[in-house]
């Protein structure tokens, strides 16, 4: 019998540690400077990605696209899709994104999976919404996002040197293929 309440004791403190770690408050990471004067409107719509770390959602894609268009209540819908080249076929996620303060930073939050958010905030951009760097809420998350499937050479060299600069391990970036 001990053993029993034991086991469920220790069930339940693993399920509340998942849980408060899980549903953990976003915040900008420290050092990270997010664009202010940020347009929601002009950041709507569809970008190509141009590089990330992988990570088990996005492995094997290529061809990846993010969109988003604004919620009437204020926050982003946000489609990402990928060609998964292993499977041979096309893969889509469908998540909700929240500003952390107002609409006018580029620090949002979002979730593909109910009540689970991470950190996404935009801390490059050029002036024409053409091309942004995103930094997730650690140095395992970053994208470079462009309206276009390539990006200037001054551009990237400019984000990465700023990726660099924050603590991010360039050698694991992937270069997204678009063809």
């Amino acid at each position: 019998m001990k053993k029993i309440i034991y086991y469920r004791v220790l069930f339940c403190a693993l399920i509340s540690s998942l849980v408060l770690t899980s549903c953990k408050t976003v915040e900008v990471p420290e050092g990270v400077n997010v664009v202010n004067n940020f347009d929601a409107n002009q950041y709507m719509g569809t970008w190509y990605e141009i590089a990330r770390f992988d990570f088990k959602h996005e492995k094997d894609l290529s061809n990846v696209t993010a969109t988003y268009s604004l919620n009437k209540d204020g926050s982003v819908k946000v489609v990402n899709k990928g060609y998964n080249f292993v499977k041979n076929k096309w893969e889509e996620a469908n998540g909700k994104a929240k500003f952390l303060d107002d609409n006018t930073k580029g620090a949002l939050k979002v979730s593909f999976f109910g009540p689970f958010y991470s950190g996404y905030n935009v801390v490059m951009m050029d002036p024409d919404y053409e091309n942004a760097l995103v930094f997730g809420e650690s140095t395992d998350y970053i994208w470079i996002l462009s309206r276009n499937k390539t990006i200037p050479e001054a551009t990237k060299n400019k984000f990465l040197k700023e990726a660099e600069r924050i603590g991010y391990d360039l050698s694991r970036l992937v270069w997204t293929k678009h063809d």
